[in-house]
């Protein structure tokens, strides 16, 4: 078995699972984590934020339920209502980030969307996975240039396809996978670490008692 997190680094409910990520990785080292991107900013929707007028009541909520930070960079960033979250440019940074470490892909995740809602910094950019990169000791330059690579975004893509494959409909979603066709949600939006541990438990026992 393994967990694959589906996320969207735009998206401001992931930012606030981030910490029940953490912690579920944290209590289940046993367990591969596979961390893909969803394409919520894509096609029509890569347009200026202003377009979604529900964001600073939605941050607020999430700041509300789960502790997430949104700093003053970040508010910054987004005051004017002109910057475009373009979500196949965010999905290729992690996967340069992810191909560097693939390991430590989950708090990758979460660093990329600490740098966005606290830094303030575009995803868009090679420069803002450059610091990620060099702030979780990789390569930052190899990772810059492979953000703007062929590689990338193909992985990306191909995130994409593989969330569409999961039958994911929203970010953030942590599922649990046995095999090739046993997929449990664990958390789709907002849980906690016991919620996903209630879970996981009853799932092994139910997989334990399955010929």
């Amino acid at each position: 078995m393994k967990l694959v997190y589906a996320f969207d680094a735009y998206c401001g409910w992931s930012h606030g699972f981030s910490a029940t990520l953490r912690e579920v990785v944290s209590r289940h080292p046993e367990l591969p984590v596979e961390v893909v991107s969803g394409g919520l900013f894509t096609g029509a929707r890569r347009v200026p934020i202003r377009s979604f007028g529900y964001v600073a009541g939605a941050n607020a909520r999430i700041a509300e339920l789960t502790g997430a930070e949104f700093g003053e960079p970040y508010e910054r960033l987004i005051a004017d209502g002109s910057f475009v979250m373009d979500s196949e440019a965010a999905a290729r940074g992690l996967a340069a980030l992810r191909a560097a470490a693939p390991d430590r892909a989950a708090d990758l995740a979460v660093a990329l969307q600490r740098a966005f809602y606290v830094d303030g910094l575009s995803l868009s950019e090679a420069a803002t996975h450059r610091k990620v990169a060099e702030e979780a000791g990789l390569d930052g330059d190899a990772v810059a240039a492979a953000f703007e690579g062929p590689e990338a975004r193909a992985a990306a893509e191909a995130d994409f396809r593989r969330t569409a494959s999961l039958g994911v409909e929203g970010f953030p979603t942590l599922l649990a996978v046995d095999g090739e066709d046993r997929v449990t949600a664990l958390a789709r939006g907002r849980a906690d670490a016991d919620d996903i541990d209630r879970r996981l438990a009853g799932l092994r026992t139910t997989c334990a008692l399955t010929p």
